[in-house]
């Protein structure tokens, strides 16, 4: 059973068919909200279409959420898939991170930064 199995439904900000939605207990920022699959799977290519449709309807729900309490000028939405990604709950969960201006000093590339020195591009 993994971690967010252990959820109560007090600490649910949204529940849906599939999926239900917290505040992320380890923010990167303020409004950092994760969307969670009810069932435990494992990562986002093990969604069916259903799921994946559901999917992205509450990742906008979760902006609008967020922006009822915080003023983001940007947002990350981020899936780890697999432990060469990073993933380290093995429970499929998303990632809207809300962004600020000024936050960090060059966000630039944004999501293209997870592997050093690979993000950068010419223009």
């Amino acid at each position: 059973m993994s971690v967010f199995s252990k959820i109560s439904d007090d600490n649910k900000i949204y529940s849906g068919e599939h999926f239900f939605m917290i505040y992320d207990r380890y923010p990167v920022s303020p409004g950092h909200m994760l969307i969670i699959s009810n069932e435990e799977k494992l990562d986002y290519f093990t969604l069916d279409k259903n799921e994946q449709s559901e999917l992205s309807y509450l990742i906008e729900k979760a902006k609008e959420i967020i922006e009822r309490d915080y003023r983001p000028d940007g947002y990350n939405i981020g899936m780890n898939c697999g432990v060469a990604a990073g993933q380290t709950v093995m429970h499929f969960h998303c990632h809207v991170i809300p962004r600020y201006l000024g936050d960090m000093k060059d966000p630039r590339g944004g999501i293209r930064h997870c592997l050093v020195g690979k993000g950068y591009y010419e223009v």
